[in-house]
């Protein structure tokens, strides 16, 4: 079962068992949608008794992160027990991404071209930067930076598995 990453547990907060959770992507409050979220404490494991089904039981933004209540966690002695572990949902179980919008770990291991189709190498992962998210490609020894903007980003083919870019070989 792949998982797909939404956040880290960073801390318990308060007495009733609610979480400060770190989100891994820019709309946490889209998973009020999901009827159930997963956890775990090894975020690269992708066996199913690695992760527990827990059921939400509120989410609300707090500072630059969100605290969360599960059902399963009713307290603040089991919410110390999770501390550290990821949140996470099958592929299938997330919310459907809108137009031009994607989810990270269905970028990562895309190939890239640039102008002429030049390869530039496959997507290794994402940096968010704030300003905007970065594609990190990986092209043997060579690592680029690309801003994963309108202007360098001509067209993302999840079908094809590529990402046509304006980026030169030599930038």
């Amino acid at each position: 079962m792949a998982m797909i990453m939404m956040g880290r547990i960073a801390a318990p907060f308060g007495v009733h068992g609610w979480l400060k959770v770190q989100p891994l992507g820019d709309d946490p409050l889209s998973w009020r949608r999901m009827p159930k979220w997963w956890i775990g404490s090894d975020p690269e494991s992708d066996r199913a008794e690695d992760w527990r089904e827990v059921t939400p039981n509120g989410l609300r933004v707090h500072g630059k992160g969100v605290v969360l209540a599960l059902v399963e966690v009713p307290d603040r002695t089991a919410a110390e027990a999770i501390d550290g572990w990821f949140v996470a949902a099958p592929r299938e179980a997330l919310p459907k991404p809108g137009k031009d919008e994607y989810y990270w770990a269905d970028l990562v291991g895309l190939a890239v071209t640039g102008r002429e189709g030049a390869n530039l190498g496959c997507v290794t992962g994402l940096i968010e930067t704030g300003a905007h998210d970065v594609l990190e490609v990986r092209d043997g020894d060579v690592e680029r930076l690309i801003p994963f903007v309108a202007a360098h980003v001509l067209e993302v083919d999840l079908a094809a598995r590529v990402i046509r870019t304006g980026w030169e070989l030599d930038w």
